[in-house]
């Protein structure tokens, strides 16, 4: 049985366009379990299912980027408190947060190979 699905390079690797639909509800399960388990739930789908799906193996690690960039962005809006900055800042961090999981959700369930906006690559 030969695989008919076109592909897609992301940064110079190549995936699979049109993901099946265990993998695009293990992609947003990543996100979802994120709201009851910040980083346990999410590490452990990626980290039982990336062998066996590049989708899931993709928003995995998008998601643990964003996880890692946001905390530092937090961290900055806590230090930027003493000039008053972070108390408009910390706020505007949290809800792109809730906001950014949300649509990633989205997007993995749909099918497709989303990168959160402001996102720094610390795992390739």
């Amino acid at each position: 049985m030969t695989n008919n699905r076109t592909t897609i390079f992301v940064d110079g690797d190549k995936y699979y366009v049109e993901p099946n639909n265990d993998e695009r509800i293990f992609a947003m399960l990543i996100y979802l379990t994120s709201f009851f388990t910040t980083i346990i739930g999410p590490l452990l789908i990626w980290l039982l299912k990336r062998d066996d799906s590049k989708f899931v193996d993709f928003h995995g690690k998008n998601y643990l980027n964003f996880l890692i960039s946001f905390v530092i962005y937090g961290i900055i809006a806590v230090i930027l408190k003493i000039l008053l900055i972070g108390f408009i800042l910390l706020p505007i961090v949290g809800l792109l947060v809730i906001i950014f999981t949300i649509f990633g959700a989205i997007k993995a369930y749909q099918g497709e190979w989303y990168s959160i906006p402001f996102t720094i690559k610390f795992i390739r």
